[in-house]
Parts: structure tokens; C-alpha cells; sequence
């Protein structure tokens, strides 16, 4: 604009709008997007703050997000085609080739504005909406239909079942006979052992087809009364009735205090009970079977080993009488005793008779009756010392004599003995392990007995449909956040 020369109308309101601009606070990226957006629609925009003024004379929103996107270089259009039709990319001023017309339009920039704000807000609000209407569709469809129909099956399909609970304990006999007892004797580790095996037992499929034989259990679950779901098909492998078996009998045990926990579920309650009855009945039979064998075996044992040593010591008794009665002599050491006694006693009398003679013959003028006498006495006293010698020469030499068979005496009476201390070891060890027998014994004491319910137990109407909602919603949450994070994966 020259000197002297008055400005239009047009050009005062133009630059009342770009300072209006300026006061915006607009980044350099919207600037640069808006002379984009200007010139592909046709514009000659002199700066950043001319492209937005202008564009939005034309009603064109610069800072749209569908104009931005339409800033993007359809196919077959490369930079260089736009460098050769000499369009400009970068933000710059240029020389108007042409004079404008001023605009003839009189609304004010913050009505216009005001215009475009609300004409957004509700376009937002509308998308809202539709996002709102399409999460209900989505929640109604994968979570709340499901979980209508979970509980319409438990309230009204299902088929009420009645459980039966029942306790027991194993007990070890408490006898005071054991010789060192055991540091875990009187406590629930004790039994531990018996009552994971009679839980095991009771959870095994021999234990099933026992009482489907018994009992009916199978049959009982085949009936048509019960529900689908919950019913057995009649002809049911016993691997598929085992699988029912193991849902409707829990069984449970507390080591810490040595029970036994036993729930029993059936559609019929009096049949529960009575499974449950049968099942401790096969319980107790196994509990008296769980140590039978090696208590039988230490017991016949001990009883085998008695009856030994007593065969034993009566083969020794005979063999000492026999001998007694071959000799005809009882104590063969008496009877040479007797005989050492009576030689003393006989070379006494001798010694004396000889002493007497000596005397009588000592004398100037002897007795001849007396010497005579006692001379007489001294040979009938050598004769029977003489006999007597010979006596004891035949007891104490040869096989037959007195002393070899006082050796076998002894030898008998020594192996009598022996066999004596044998016998009462065997009869202490056959009590020793008829105590051990007593002491491994198992006793099975129900402390809580199976009685028939009234009101059914399961299906749990309300904490059955809660928890299929929270499992529902839980699967949706997480594939929506999976399906959203792929979705920003994808768009990055």
C-alpha cells in the first residue's frame, strides 16, 4: 500500500481477523497444516494466519481431523509430481498474483467459532453414544446372556442334590507293653500313613464298582430325573462313571488332627446316607486288612519257633533218662563218691586193726586169742579194700564205667539246661510278638455319623450365577484390553 492511500473496508476487517488470529496462540504445526489445507483447496493465502483466516471465510474447518487426513498424497502422486506442478510444501509467504475480491460475508470470527465447537461437541457426543450402545451390545451379548442362562440352569434346570458328611478316625491300640515307645506314639502322625491309604483306597476306582454293585450307583445316577448335565448315559464306560464318582464323593484328611472327612452327594438323600455307610463299612474292612498279614507272620513265627525248642528240649529229657536207665544207675558221681568213702572208711579201720596187733604183739607174753583176732580182722578188712579198689577201678575206667557215664550225664543235663533257656526265649518272643500284634492293630471309630439330609445342598443357586458373571466379565475385560492393544500395535 502506497503512501496517501486509504484502505478498504475488506482490508481493515482482514487484518481485524488475522490479529484476532494471532491472539489465538496457534502451534507452527497448525499453522503449516492450515496453509496445507488452504491451498488444496484453491487458496492464495500471503501467511499462515491469511490460510486460516481465508479457509474459514469458505466455512472450512483447518484443524478438522478428516482435513488433515485429506492432506495425505493419494496413490500415484509422488513429491516430485507435486514439485513439477510447483506447489509449494513449506510454510511460507507469497505474492497474491491476482486481487481478491473482498469477502461480502459480515458474521463475526467468534460466532463462527462458536459455530464449529458445537458442531464438534455434538458429533463427539453422537460417537460417544454410538460407543456407549455398541459396549452395552457387546456386555449384553458376551456377559450379561451367558450369565442368564448359567442361572436359569441352576434355578430352574439343575437337579437339587443332597449331601451327606460324615466323619472318622484310625486309632492305634495304646498298650503299655512296647519296650521302647515311640516318639510319635499317641498323635494323628502315628496313623498318618493308615489314613492316606484309606483315603486313597476309598477314592479308587475298586471302591466304585464295589458299590455300584452293593448299592447301585451307577443306576442311581443313570436316572432320567436328573438333569443332563449332572445325569450318567446308561451305557457309561466305568472310566466315565469313575469321573462322576470322584465329584459327587469327597474325601478329605487333617493331618494336624487325624480325621477323616467324608461328603457324599446323591440326588436322593436317603441314598446318600446310605452310600456313605456302605463306604465306611468297606473303610473299616480295610483299616482291619492294613496290618493283618505282618501282624499273622511275626505271631506264626514266634509260634513255629516255640514248637521247636520244645521238641528240642523233649528230645534232650529223653535222651538224659535213656542214658540214666541204660546204666541203672541215677547219679553215677554218687555211686563213685560212695565208694571213695567207703575205702576211706575201711583203710581207717585197717590202719587201726594194724595198730592194735602191733600192741598185742609188743607185749612179752601176747594174747594168742586176741592176736589171732586181729589178724583175722586185718585180712578180711585187706580183702574188702582189695574188692573195693577193684570196684572203683572198674567205675572210673573203660567205657562203660561209672565216670564216662557221668560225663554223658553231665553232658545231657547241660544240654537240658540249654534247651530249657531256649524253650522260655521262645515263649517270651511269641509274647513279645502277640504284644507287637495287639500293639499294630488298627481300629476305625466313626466320630461323626452319616445322617440323611432335608434341604438340598447343591447347585448353589446365587453364588453359582455371581461367579459365572465375575467369570464372564473377566473374559471380556481381558480381550478387549488384548484386542486394544493390538489395535495400537497395528496402528503405530
Amino acid at each position: 500500500m502506497h503512501a496517501g492511500e486509504v484502505s478498504s473496508p475488506a482490508q481493515v476487517q482482514g487484518e481485524t481477523d488475522m490479529e484476532a488470529i494471532r491472539q489465538e496462540g496457534l502451534t507452527g504445526r497448525q499453522l503449516r497444516m492450515a496453509r496445507r489445507v488452504a491451498q488444496k483447496h484453491g487458496l492464495a493465502p500471503t501467511s499462515d494466519f491469511d490460510a486460516v483466516r481465508l479457509l474459514r471465510k469458505q466455512g472450512i474447518d483447518p484443524f478438522q481431523r478428516s482435513n488433515m487426513l485429506e492432506l495425505v498424497n493419494p496413490a500415484g502422486h509422488s513429491p516430485e509430481k507435486h514439485a513439477a506442478e510447483g506447489k509449494v510444501q513449506l510454510p511460507q509467504t507469497v505474492q497474491v498474483e491476482k486481487q481478491k475480491l473482498p469477502s461480502t460475508e459480515s458474521m463475526p470470527p467468534s460466532e463462527r467459532r462458536a459455530i464449529e465447537i458445537a458442531r464438534i461437541q455434538k458429533e463427539l457426543a453422537a460417537r460417544r453414544r454410538k460407543k456407549m450402545m455398541l459396549l452395552l451390545a457387546r456386555l449384553a451379548v458376551f456377559v450379561l446372556l451367558p450369565t442368564f442362562i448359567m442361572g436359569y440352569y441352576f434355578y430352574v434346570v439343575a437337579t437339587p442334590m443332597y449331601s451327606t458328611k460324615s466323619e472318622f478316625l484310625i486309632l492305634k491300640n495304646d498298650g503299655s507293653g512296647a519296650a521302647v515307645p515311640s516318639f510319635l506314639s499317641g498323635t494323628s502322625f502315628d496313623t498318618a500313613q493308615d489314613a492316606i491309604a484309606t483315603q486313597s483306597y476309598l477314592q479308587s476306582k475298586e471302591v466304585m464298582l464295589r458299590l455300584d454293585a452293593d448299592v447301585g450307583f451307577v443306576d442311581h445316577f443313570s436316572q432320567e430325573s436328573i438333569d443332563p448335565i449332572q445325569r450318567l448315559e446308561p451305557d457309561a464306560s466305568n472310566e466315565e462313571a469313575y469321573k462322576l464318582y470322584k465329584k459327587n464323593v469327597q474325601i478329605s484328611f487333617d493331618p494336624t488332627e487325624g480325621v477323616i472327612r467324608m461328603e457324599i452327594t446323591a440326588a436322593d438323600p436317603d441314598l446318600a446316607a446310605q452310600f456313605s455307610r456302605a463306604l465306611i463299612t468297606y473303610a473299616e474292612a480295610r483299616v482291619d486288612n492294613l496290618t493283618a498279614r505282618k501282624r499273622s507272620d511275626s505271631v506264626l513265627s514266634a509260634e513255629s519257633n516255640l514248637i521247636k525248642a520244645e521238641n528240642d528240649r523233649m528230645s534232650a529229657q529223653e535222651k538224659l533218662v535213656r542214658m540214666q536207665q541204660e546204666g541203672n544207675i541215677v547219679d553215677p558221681e554218687g555211686r563213685i563218691g560212695a565208694l571213695r568213702a567207703q575205702i576211706n572208711t575201711r583203710e581207717l579201720e585197717l590202719q587201726e586193726k594194724r595198730l592194735q596187733l602191733q600192741a598185742l604183739l609188743d607185749n612179752s607174753r601176747p594174747n594168742t586169742a586176741k592176736v589171732d583176732g586181729t589178724r583175722g580182722d586185718i585180712r578180711r578188712l585187706e580183702a574188702l579194700l582189695a574188692q573195693l579198689n577193684n570196684e572203683m577201678t572198674q567205675a572210673t575206667t573203660g567205657e562203660q564205667s561209672l565216670a564216662e557215664m557221668a560225663v554223658q550225664i553231665k553232658l545231657a543235663e547241660a544240654d537240658l539246661a540249654t534247651r530249657d533257656l531256649m524253650l522260655q526265649s521262645a515263649l517270651e518272643r511269641l509274647e513279645g510278638a502277640r504284644r507287637e500284634a495287639d500293639n499294630q492293630a488298627r481300629y476305625m471309630t466313626t466320630s461323626v455319623e452319616p445322617v440323611a439330609s432335608e434341604d438340598p445342598s447343591y447347585p448353589r443357586k446365587f453364588e453359582n450365577t455371581i461367579l459365572a458373571f465375575l467369570i464372564f466379565a473377566g473374559a471380556y475385560l481381558m480381550i478387549s484390553l488384548t484386542a486394544s492393544i493390538l489395535r495400537e500395535q497395528v496402528s503405530s
